[in-house]
C-alpha cells in the first residue's frame, strides 16, 4: 500500500477501474494460459494496487489507479535487479501482464511470500538487527536512471507545506501533534542533507512488511522505489518497533549515523505518522492505529532525536 502525498485529507482514493477475480482470471487465460487453472482469490487493496493469491507460490498484483500504472513497471525494471543482494525476500516479478480490452493497464505476477503486515502482527525485538541489515542492503548507490520520486527521498523541507498543512488540521481533532512533535519536525527541517543518494523502498510502513511467528519474512509493495535520502527508510523503525530499546538497536546496527541524519529519520517518521493519521481518520482505521503509534514512538521521553 502506498499513501497519498497530498495533504488533503480525503482518505483512500477510490478504485478507477473495477478489478474482481473474474478479471484477474480472464487475463490469466489470455496471457498466461500455464496458470489460468490455479486457485484464485482476492488478498488485499491498497491506494495504488489490487492483490490476489494465485495458488500457493504466486500473487497477482495491478494497478487500480491511473497514477500506479508506471510504478508497476518501475518494479518490474527493477526488482530482479536487487533481490538477490537484499537481506530480506521480496516479491520478484515472474511473470508481466500487458493492457488488455477489458483492462488498460501493465500488471505482475509476483512470488508469494508468506507471513502478516507487521501492524496486524509485529516482530519481535529481536529484529532490530536483521531489519537494520536489510536497510543496509538496500541503502547502495543507485544508478543515474533510477525511477524519480517527487515525494520520497527530497530533502524535508519540499515536503513541509503538504506535511504541515496536516498537522494544523490534526491539531484540532487529536492530542498528538505536541510541542515535542513540532521540534522534531523543526528539526529534521534544519538538519543538513550529509547522505549521497541511495536505493530507497521509500514505502516502509507496516502494512508493507510481513512478520511470520515474529519474524520478519518479506518486504512488499515497491510501487515507490526511487533514489534519495536515507532517512525516508529509517522512518520505518519508529513504525515497526514499540520497544525504545528495540528502536536504539535497528539504529545502532545499521551504523555510522549522523546526528543530522538522525534527526531527518525522526522527521520522516513524523511525516509519514501524519499522512497516516490524518487521511486514515477518514476511512481507514488501520493506517491511522499506524499513524497514531508512530507519532508517539517518535516523541517518547528518551528518544534523543532533536
Amino acid at each position: 500500500m502506498s499513501m497519498d502525498p497530498t495533504s488533503a485529507s480525503a482518505g483512500t482514493p477510490a478504485a478507477e477501474w473495477a478489478i474482481d477475480a473474474a478479471l484477474v482470471a480472464e487475463l490469466l487465460a489470455e496471457q498466461h494460459p500455464d496458470l489460468a487453472d490455479l486457485p484464485l482469490r482476492e488478498v488485499d487493496a491498497g491506494w495504488d494496487n489490487a492483490l490476489f493469491r494465485l495458488g500457493d507460490d504466486l500473487a497477482v498484483r495491478l494497478p487500480r489507479r491511473a497514477i500506479a500504472a508506471p510504478l508497476i513497471l518501475n518494479e518490474q525494471r527493477w526488482l530482479p535487479q536487487l533481490a538477490d543482494r537484499l537481506a530480506l525476500p521480496i516479491p520478484t516479478p515472474v511473470r508481466v501482464g500487458v493492457p488488455a480490452p477489458a483492462y488498460p493497464w501493465h500488471w505482475s505476477v509476483v512470488s508469494w511470500l508468506a507471513g502478516l503486515p507487521a501492524d496486524q502482527h509485529a516482530p519481535d525485538a529481536a529484529q532490530a538487527a536483521p531489519f537494520a541489515a536489510f536497510l543496509r542492503s538496500l541503502h547502495a548507490p543507485a544508478p543515474a536512471d533510477a525511477p524519480p520520486n517527487p515525494f520520497r527521498g527530497v530533502p524535508l523541507h519540499q515536503r513541509a507545506a503538504a506535511a504541515e498543512a496536516r498537522m494544523q488540521r490534526l491539531a484540532s481533532i487529536s492530542g498528538l501533534i505536541t510541542p515535542q512533535i513540532g521540534k522534531i519536525w523543526q528539526a529534521a527541517l534544519e538538519a543538513p542533507l550529509d547522505l549521497p543518494p541511495t536505493w530507497l523502498h521509500a514505502d516502509l510502513h507496516p502494512r508493507n512488511v510481513l512478520v511470520e511467528r515474529g519474524r520478519i519474512s518479506g518486504i512488499i509493495d515497491w510501487g515507490d522505489i526511487t533514489a534519495g535520502d536515507a532517512a525516508t527508510d529509517l522512518a520505518a523503525i519508529w513504525m515497526l518497533f514499540a520497544e525504545p530499546q528495540a528502536r536504539s538497536d535497528a539504529l545502532a546496527a545499521y551504523g555510522d549515523l549522523s546526528a543530522a541524519t538522525l534527526r531527518r529519520a525522526a522527521g520522516w517518521a513524523v511525516l509519514f505518522g501524519v499522512m497516516l493519521l490524518d487521511s486514515g481518520l477518514v476511512d481507514n482505521p488501520r493506517n491511522a492505529a499506524i499513524g497514531a503509534r508512530t507519532l508517539q514512538r517518535v516523541a517518547e521521553p528518551g528518544e534523543r532525536v532533536v
